[in-house]
């Protein structure tokens, strides 16, 4: 039975989905820890625990220095002044920070009851050393004082519902850059430059919104600066899909071309556009360009329905490319010219501009990457997206599409794209280094590539 489902089509079509749940269930399970609620839910819940066990006593709230913490303090602070409790403060910081503020409150003779917050270890860990203590025997009005925290549960760190959406969002980029990718692939080619025209995108749009507005920039100027950094990617496309067909040049020397241009002038442009303003030449590596207007950011941090816009491009590219690929021509065509280009021309497929077209398409998908990682980071970074190819065939070939050509799935390729994002986010786990990343990433290709082979050979 299991020799049979090994030489069936089962592997095949849903090998990555398998590997990507087992490596769900092992971070899961190595996760597996005790868990600090920090959300909105946890802030209010834990206000009313405060209310009922101390009444209207005084309340300190300390939290970290993150935009969670943040929320789940405002929670606290607007449930227990809903209920008659007296807040003294929110206060964020270093252990010295609390330290100070609780002395403060002694001196001035100050009622402290509670001090809330979510997880002690980390915030003001030492207090829990008997810091406390002695400050209750110092000040008087201290003596009442308690550490109340919301109460944990036990629950896989990587199944967080914020890890999880981390996780996708981090990699959206990457998973939308590998669209074009796949198409490019399945037609046996390759496209080294999409990490470096990502970048020029993103420099090419923060310097046309800093030229073209700055703060004031309408959405409209956004909208065609953003617009502008694409189609600057669209002529690199077309660049390499003229270059494949018309003078047969291979993809991988184009492409490779390509990505050191495409680098070089997003450095250029990054340190001509900032010795413009400092009015003398810049040295070293230029620093990213920042974008002033605070709107364009929402494309990059914004959310609809709790789910950032990234992850929601994203899938909206995905379910686009899906349809593209499995119900027009073009992605016949596509399919066609990958499985043997000779019998497709002589079947009336428009060969070059297949090809042509499938190179725009994927340096378009770097562009609107770049406009991505420009508003995520408010600036256009010069050296955004270095090493991104390597990610991205990863996560094509991982999907399953063959190297060789003619095969591979849309879909399939997102959830290749989900297993390099999964596999990432384990290894930032572990602390492994990100140049020690490359070395797994660059092991992962050669294991499906391997795998593609003997499957052909079976």
């Amino acid at each position: 039975m299991i020799k049979r489902l090994l030489h069936s089509d089962f592997v095949a079509h849903y090998g990555s989905v398998f590997v990507l749940l087992l490596l769900c269930g092992y971070y899961s399970y190595a996760t597996y820890s005790e868990q600090h609620p920090i959300s909105q839910a946890a802030g209010t819940e834990l206000g009313k625990r405060i209310a009922n066990e101390v009444g209207d006593g005084g309340v300190l709230i300390v939290i970290r220095e993150t935009a969670g913490d943040q929320e789940f303090a405002t929670a606290i602070e607007k449930e227990l002044k809903r209920l008659g409790v007296t807040v003294l403060g929110i206060i964020s910081g270093t252990p010295a920070d609390l330290r100070q503020r609780i002395e403060q409150l002694g001196v001035e003779n100050k009622q402290l009851d509670v001090i809330a917050t979510h997880q002690p270890g980390t915030a003001f860990g030492p207090l829990r050393e008997g810091t406390l203590s002695k400050l209750k025997n110092q000040y008087p009005s201290l003596s009442s004082a308690q550490v109340i925290i919301p109460e944990s549960y036990y629950w896989p760190t990587f199944l967080a519902r914020e890890n999880i959406i981390n996780v996708i969002n981090q990699n959206a980029d990457v998973a939308i850059i590998a669209i074009g990718m796949t198409m490019v692939i399945i037609t046996a080619g390759i496209d080294l430059s999409v990490g470096s025209l990502l970048a020029i995108a993103a420099v090419i749009t923060a310097i046309s919104l800093e030229s073209f507005g700055g703060a004031n920039a309408s959405v409209a100027v956004m909208i065609a600066c953003g617009l502008l950094g694409v189609f600057s990617c669209a002529v690199c496309g077309l660049f390499n899909g003229v270059m494949v067909t018309w003078f047969r040049v291979p993809a991988f020397i184009v492409t490779l071309a390509t990505l050191m241009i495409a680098r070089g002038l997003a450095l250029i442009l990054a340190v001509r556009y900032q010795s413009s303003l400092t009015g003398g030449r810049t040295e070293g590596t230029p620093e990213a360009i920042k974008i002033q207007a605070e709107a364009f950011s929402w494309l990059g941090n914004g959310e609809l329905f709790g789910i950032p816009n990234p992850i929601l491009l994203m899938l909206a590219l995905y379910f686009v490319a899906h349809y593209v690929m499995s119900q027009t021509a073009f992605g016949r065509y596509v399919y066609a010219v990958g499985g043997n280009p000779e019998a497709a021309r002589l079947s009336g497929v428009p060969v070059m501009g297949v090809l042509i077209a499938v190179y725009i398409v994927c340096a378009t998908m770097a562009g609107i990457g770049g406009v991505v990682d420009a508003s995520r980071f408010e600036g256009g970074r010069p050296n955004a997206g270095d090493l991104y190819e390597l990610q991205v065939i990863a996560a094509v070939v991982v999907g399953g599409t063959s190297l060789a050509g003619g095969e591979g799935k849309i879909f399939g390729t997102l959830i290749g794209a989900m297993i390099i994002a999964v596999i990432q986010n384990g290894l930032n786990m572990a602390g492994v280094k990100s140049y020690e990343q490359k070395v797994v990433f660059g092991g992962l290709i050669l294991a499906a590539v391997i795998l593609d082979q003997l499957k052909k050979r079976r």
